[in-house]
């Protein structure tokens, strides 16, 4: 709970409850706030119970971490029979490679892709050429709901 704070961030918290409660209230202080935590957590304990009670036998293995997307993920990839096929995937997919074929289509050079899309029927534009540029005299359409 606690493990972000460093120990001036400590020290000066101390010094602060001292000043504003003073050192004979201040036990009094602190033995309020943990029971007030201590009563926070067993409400949330026995919240977490009814809940598991009332999703019935189904969602016996259930988890409120299970909730946080990346734990949710996590578990359902790592039950997931497929993870063969998965690992197959990333390791054919070279993010290298792909960017080096996007900065050569950005700079206008060329590249030799493995596997480029053929155009069909003629009719879809090469995106990997370079576009010719504009006359001077010919201006670029504009768009007044794009800018």
């Amino acid at each position: 709970m606690f493990s972000d704070i460093g120990a001036l961030e400590l020290v000066t918290l101390v010094v602060l409850a001292v000043l504003i409660f003073g050192p004979d209230k201040l036990p009094k202080v602190i033995q309020d706030v943990s029971r007030f935590i201590r009563k926070v957590r067993e409400f949330s304990d026995s919240a977490k119970q009814d809940i598991r009670s009332e999703l019935g036998p189904e969602f016996k293995d259930f988890e409120f971490e299970d909730l946080n997307p990346k734990t949710f993920l996590r578990k359902q990839l790592a039950e997931n029979e497929d993870l063969k096929e998965l690992k197959e995937l990333r390791s054919s997919f070279d993010l290298k490679k792909e960017m080096n074929e996007v900065a050569d289509a950005v700079h206008g050079r060329e590249s030799t892709p493995a596997s480029a899309p053929a155009a069909v029927n003629g009719s879809s534009p090469d995106l990997l050429k370079k576009q010719d540029k504009p006359d001077n005299a010919e201006r670029p359409p504009y768009d007044s709901d794009a800018t």
